[in-house]
């Protein structure tokens, strides 16, 4: 019987829905497995290395080329929409108000895993060359690995307090403080690891063009209703992932400029958490399906597996000891540091985001990418059943402002 794309795409589609959503229902992993990590996971079972490995039939029948050019321009706008959103919630001018205690704490809680990272990376390329995708110089692979174990996953960090009930807590608001600031350093990092001197004059036009663009779409902002705010800003998105994209920086760059350069008070912030978390419902289970279907294991399945754990410790010891150190420092309680560091790693979707940029433009292959991923799954796991036994130890820690 002969089906059509439609059908087949609604058929991956029942996947992708059907199949994480009755892991964790029945098995009850939200403790220690939220739904977007176990989407992850079930976008790596259903992929190539795993499922495609051992049904190869059904991987060609249900991902055929057709199918996939469908679900990554969903899989695109979705992770758009959701880095769009990050960008908007940096709480910028918070982390000025409190510049010293933040820019400690950021300064610290980055430098330290970045260079625990860098490390494991060389350590990497030293036993084999073939973490290094094509088009990747060593400094590039190295500082890709390196700022991805520096990396916080901050719409995801934002879950994980809600569910913890410290979001709207002094505790909650200082580490997102930390941890904008963090995000603004990745993106930078991110656009010097993509700096191509071929193209240096688009990227300069891009920079200058966007600069001008800022001013004007700010003008307009403020002078909208705010309901027309959020189709304006769509098409703003659009047109700055297009502009990103054509300079060579990519696509998600320019959906983080898009938003980070808007104010988080010209929307509703209930709107904007219901629309972050309908976003994440509907549509970016498609983008952990195809972040799924990347995955490859090449340098054999023990190899990536070692690779990921020795990244998984270089990213939390390096992020738990820069944090203790912040804590040193500015005389921090017992425990405190821990609870912090802990929060700040979690890695899951900026990661995987990170990780993808540097996979599409070839600076990492398809196997660096794996080991990634699995050490952004092994990070986001380990968060709340560490942190929730320190907090209820620790309340009085959720109202201290610094």
């Amino acid at each position: 019987m002969h089906m059509t794309t439609t059908e087949i795409f609604l058929i991956a589609m029942l996947l992708i829905f059907s199949v994480p959503y009755l892991v964790w229902r029945v098995f009850k992993t939200d403790y220690w497995a939220p739904l977007v990590v176990v989407q992850i996971i079930g976008g790596i079972l259903l992929g190539p290395g795993v499922l495609g490995a051992a049904f190869p039939e059904y991987y060609r029948f249900v991902f055929n080329k057709d199918v996939i050019t469908a679900l990554n321009g969903i899989a695109w706008w979705a992770v758009m929409i959701f880095v769009w959103i990050a960008g908007i919630e940096l709480d910028l001018k918070q982390a000025w108000k409190h510049k010293g205690e933040t820019g400690v704490t950021a300064g610290l809680a980055l430098t330290v895993p970045l260079a625990f990272g860098a490390l494991a990376a060389l350590g990497m390329l030293a036993v084999s060359p073939a973490w290094a995708g094509p088009k990747g110089e060593t400094w590039q692979v190295v500082l890709g690995i390196g700022m991805a174990c520096a990396v916080t996953a901050l719409p995801i960090l934002v879950l994980l307090m809600e569910k913890m009930e410290i979001l709207r807590q002094p505790l909650g608001q200082r580490i997102l403080r930390y941890a904008s600031l963090d995000d603004i350093a990745i993106w930078g990092v991110l656009a010097l690891i993509l700096l191509d001197w071929e193209r240096i004059g688009r990227q300069g036009a891009f920079l200058v063009g966007f600069a001008a663009a800022t001013v004007a779409i700010r003008m307009i902002m403020v002078r909208i209703p705010q309901k027309d705010r959020w189709y304006v800003s769509l098409i703003w998105l659009a047109a700055c992932g297009f502009a990103a994209d054509w300079a060579g920086l990519h696509f998600m760059v320019g959906a983080f400029l898009s938003g980070a350069v808007l104010d988080s008070e010209w929307f509703d912030q209930k709107q904007m958490d219901q629309f972050r978390n309908h976003i994440l419902l509907a549509v970016m289970p498609v983008f952990f399906l195809s972040t799924g279907l990347r995955t490859q294991w090449d340098v054999g399945g023990l190899m990536v597996f070692g690779a990921a754990a020795v990244l998984l410790f270089a990213s939390v010891a390096g992020k738990l000891l820069g944090v203790q150190i912040a804590g040193k420092v500015l005389k921090w309680e017992k425990g405190e540091a821990s609870i912090i560091g802990w929060l700040l790693q979690t890695k899951a979707l900026i990661m995987i985001i990170f990780a993808n940029i540097l996979l599409d433009k070839e600076v990492i292959t398809n196997t660096t990418f794996t080991a990634l991923l699995l050490m952004a799954i092994g990070s986001t796991m380990l968060t709340t059943p560490v942190v929730a036994p320190q907090l209820k130890k620790l309340r009085g820690l959720l109202t201290k402002t610094g």
